[in-house]
């Protein structure tokens, strides 16, 4: 059983999201509480498993409230925003703070939040079972310290692929910190909706050394340039005249997603002939699993990031149970090991 503590100014949403929690036998609501300072006092007593938490409101931001949380007495927090372009900055900076996942409200009629109660009960659920003691670490860097890696120092036609999702935003921050500016061109499905998207896209460009873009259709990838599949769009790649090229298009959903893993995977197997390196980061589910071992089977070289430093291994372990990863590493290593096999055979 998962007890619960929900954390909202909305007397709608309070009620809504217990009626949510109720369908599930697997999930209890222990309390609710209107704002920070009512949460506080009833953290201490009830002791929930996971809190929902609202951004905006009064006495205390949800922002606020998330950091000494974190930083007191750190637990799974899973936000419930509203999806708006100006949200979500905010939202981000929950993630970067701790926060496993979090949950868009509409904009229009927020109570059509119970539209999304498969998904908020499946993300609740995670929350549950996510690594406590990364979000640990997560919360008390300030700033993000990271080792860079030397540049390449030569020209080579690899690309790298990245797949993520919960837990990702940050986990794909500290990868691309650690990555030199000559770096092969990037390409990353991190689940994530659409006006969230191009918010991440922004703040990894201000985050490191490489040019990051939310990607579009026909993109030419080029060396020190980061693509990142927009929200509700499907990415993949393709090579025309020597040269590799985004693909984005609104399609079907895969293994549920859009951006999907799958898709991004299967493209570089088919185009790269091996000379592609997969990386599976942090993510709920198992999106991605069965193309990075086309991958593999192509001659592409693949890694995971380890148990240890993921907010969850879903994504990852996967991955490793098909046998699709050739090394498995900590999320502070994943920079290094990629450029050193790309500097090996090149």
């Amino acid at each position: 059983m998962i007890n619960v503590l929900i954390v909202d100014d909305s007397a709608v949403i309070r009620k809504v999201l217990q009626e949510i929690f109720a369908s599930d036998p697997d999930i209890h609501v222990v309390g609710t509480a209107a704002d920070p300072f009512i949460a506080r006092d009833k953290i201490k007593t009830l002791n929930p498993d996971v809190i929902t938490l609202d951004v905006e409101m009064p006495r205390m931001d949800g922002i606020t409230f998330l950091r000494n949380l974190m930083r007191l007495r750190p637990m799974p927090v899973v936000m419930i925003s509203t999806l708006t372009q100006q949200g979500a900055p905010t939202t981000l900076e929950a993630l970067e703070i701790g926060a496993v996942d979090y949950v868009g409200k509409p904009t229009q009629n927020p109570e059509r939040i119970a539209d999304y109660a498969d998904l908020i009960i499946e993300k609740v659920k995670t929350a549950a079972k996510a690594n406590i003691q990364r979000l640990e670490k997560q919360a008390s860097r300030a700033p993000l310290v990271v080792e860079r890696t030397a540049k390449l120092g030569k020209a080579t036609d690899y690309i790298i692929a990245i797949g993520a999702s919960t837990g990702g935003t940050e986990a794909i921050r500290e990868v691309l910190m650690s990555m030199p500016v000559d770096s092969p061109p990037i390409v990353i499905t991190q689940h994530i909706p659409p006006v969230f998207s191009t918010s991440f896209a922004l703040r990894m460009d201000r985050s490191c050394d490489l040019t990051v873009h939310e990607a579009a259709n026909g993109d030419k990838l080029m060396t020190g340039h980061v693509y990142i599949a927009p929200g509700d769009r499907q990415m993949q790649i393709e090579r025309r005249g020597g040269h590799y090229y985004c693909r984005v298009w609104e399609g079907e959903r895969v293994n549920r997603h859009m951006p999907s893993v799958e898709v991004l995977f299967q493209s570089v197997a088919k185009e790269c002939k091996g000379k592609a390196v997969g990386v599976m980061l942090t993510g709920m589910g198992a999106d991605g699993a069965r193309a990075m071992l086309e991958m593999k089977h192509a001659g592409c070289y693949n890694f995971a990031q380890d148990q240890e430093t993921a907010v969850v291994w879903g994504m990852p372990g996967a991955a490793v149970e098909v046998g699709a990863v050739d090394k498995v590493v900590p999320l502070n290593k994943v920079a290094h090991a990629v450029m050193h096999f790309i500097a090996q055979h090149t």
